[in-house]
């Protein structure tokens, strides 16, 4: 193996340690926006409990909510697959040939847009519900 293609490789590691770190703060952001949601729902309905009962929540929003940690879950799972499967495939193009590491982040990226894509639809369904 040569040099270059060590570098090649460890840059494309770092770069794959980059996405699933991204991965992790795009879950922990999506629990912090469902939390605050839910967090004042929870204050309204707290308020207007002292006055009369709580007003159970609608099956519209519960399953807006269903559908919404659906959206980011299964994209998630599906980005995570996807980011495997091309990063393994990326090390050993990278490992054959050094000069394919652009290209190879390229295939990376597209992969990783589909838990953005997921992201971004859970965070619009939340704010429907």
């Amino acid at each position: 193996m040569s040099n270059e293609s060590a570098q090649a490789q460890a840059r494309m590691r770092a770069w794959i340690r980059t996405s699933v770190v991204f991965l992790f703060v795009a879950v922990a952001l999506f629990g912090v926006f469902a939390a605050q949601k839910l967090s004042a729902t929870d204050a309204v309905a707290t308020t207007q409990a002292t006055v009369q009962a709580a007003t159970p929540v609608s099956a519209g929003t519960g399953w807006a909510l269903i559908g919404s940690g659906l959206a980011i879950g299964i994209s998630i799972i599906g980005a995570g697959i996807a980011v495997g499967n091309v990063g393994a495939a990326a090390m050993g193009a990278i490992g054959e040939n050094p000069k394919l590491f652009g290209t190879a982040i390229v295939f990376v990226g597209l992969a990783e847009g589909l838990a953005i894509f997921g992201f971004i639809m859970s965070f619009l369904i939340l704010n429907k519900a």
